[in-house]
């Protein structure tokens, strides 16, 4: 009999050691994953409205810039109008005290790093975990408000990098173009890459690449080659990240950041490739109908019609290619001037509110069809900002504008009724087409 019960036992544990086993082999379904060219998160299909919060980790920090109570509060106040997903970015590069760039910096040299940011990203996410909410956390940027492509040149031996402020755009972006090319470049980017996804939340003890409150990695905010010659080297190198990000961190979704064909020299082939490639799991698209000439400050309201249909326009020719290559489509990035071209709290946005309800009705349309137009996030959460200077400075309240714009040009703030309205409608109809399906 003592022989019996001891065989028992023994079968016992080998079934719950297997159990164990397949248990762990068994994909997270917390992660935000695609399926069949679809979101889907929790079990549940996933469409969403988000919005840009790039600041979100200087505010999670205890030093300069930081502020959890306001942290704390503007999560708690997306959240309360369902707004879920939040676009990041992981921290600024190079040098400090230059007026048009994000400071404090993350990354002050290769491989010195703040750990107040890091602290502050940290925290963040484990605000947003307790929140059931999801970040896209952007790596790189081709342009010079947080260092990016300008400061990996300059660390591989290109010298000082002109700034559009100074040298003007046209300058800025011929210097840039060189990005595509340098091998040295990459290399330190890639450093920064593995130390990134390498880390472990001081405040979790989860590592990062155990986090569901992350939904992707992004290659960076708006990566671009800045020349027709420079295509070929730039679709290397987003295949290279891609791949890297894909062997350190096996749970998450990778996107690129791309405007779109705007951002590949208005090659449309080029968009396919780059988000055709294995390892990018959903394709990205901007739009600024005011900076794309679409629409002049002195009539915004009366540009609205063009405006739309261009967008419609832009929309429907990368949901083609998302068709052929099954992958879903989020619009991370647009963007609307208040009335009259201005940027004070309080001023109307009639403009604005119309170009969000018109984009707010393009994403799930369709869904039976395929529904590709899965998401998109508005620029961006101003929130509770309050601010002092056009030109940011030191000291002043973040908005979702970055230091080289004029602050309130195109955050939205929590004062700003009529575009929360607007918000929070579309965000319910998003809530009624994850339950329908």
């Amino acid at each position: 009999m003592k022989k019996l019960k001891l065989n028992l036992l023994l079968f016992v544990s080998a079934l719950m050691v297997v159990a164990c086993q397949q248990k762990a082999q068994e994909p997270k379904t917390d992660f935000v994953r695609v399926e069949n060219g679809h979101f889907v998160k929790d079990g549940k299909p996933y469409y969403f409205v988000g919005t840009n919060f790039w600041y979100g980790a200087i505010l999670g920090s205890e030093g300069q810039g930081g502020n959890r109570e306001r942290l704390v509060k503007e999560l708690d106040l997306m959240k309360s109008m369902g707004i879920d997903n939040l676009r990041i970015l992981v921290g600024s590069d190079g040098e400090r005290g230059v007026k048009t760039k994000v400071e404090p910096t993350l990354q002050e040299a290769p491989g010195v790093y703040n750990d107040t940011i890091l602290a502050g990203l940290d925290y963040l996410l484990q605000e947003m975990g307790k929140r059931g909410m999801v970040a896209v956390l952007y790596l790189n940027n081709s342009w010079e408000w947080s260092g990016g492509y300008g400061y990996y040149l300059e660390q591989a031996g290109e010298g000082k990098q002109p700034r559009p402020d100074e040298a003007g755009y046209q300058a800025f972006m011929e210097a840039m173009a060189k990005y595509a090319t340098n091998e040295k470049a990459h290399q330190l980017f890639y450093d920064y890459v593995r130390f990134i996804l390498g880390r472990t939340n001081r405040y979790t003890g989860l590592a990062y690449k155990d986090d569901p409150a992350i939904m992707s990695w992004q290659i960076g905010n708006e990566p671009r080659a800045f020349s027709k010659e420079a295509l070929p080297a730039f679709e290397k190198w987003l295949a290279e990240a891609s791949a890297l990000i894909r062997s350190l961190d096996p749970n998450h979704l990778i996107s690129i950041g791309s405007e779109g064909a705007w951002g590949c020299e208005n090659d449309f082939d080029c968009w396919e490739r780059i988000t055709a490639d294995k390892n990018i799991d959903y394709a990205n698209i901007h739009l600024w109908p005011y900076n794309w000439g679409w629409a002049k400050k002195d009539s915004l309201i009366e540009n609205l019609p063009r405006a739309k249909e261009n967008t419609k326009d832009y929309i429907d020719r990368h949901l083609d290619i998302c068709a052929k290559i099954k992958k879903p489509l989020v619009m991370e990035e647009f963007g609307y001037p208040r009335d009259g071209f201005k940027f004070d709290l309080g001023t109307p946005t009639q403009g604005r509110d119309g170009f969000y309800e018109y984009v707010f009705s393009l994403v799930g349309d369709n869904a039976e069809d395929g529904g590709y137009f899965a998401g998109c996030n508005f620029w961006g959460w101003g929130g509770l900002a309050k601010p002092v200077h056009e030109q940011w400075q030191p000291g002043d309240d973040y908005t979702n504008d970055p230091a080289q714009e004029a602050q309130g040009l195109n955050s939205v703030f929590a004062g700003d009724s009529t575009t929360l309205s607007v918000i929070k409608k579309e965000v319910e109809k998003m809530n009624e087409l994850r339950d329908s399906e």
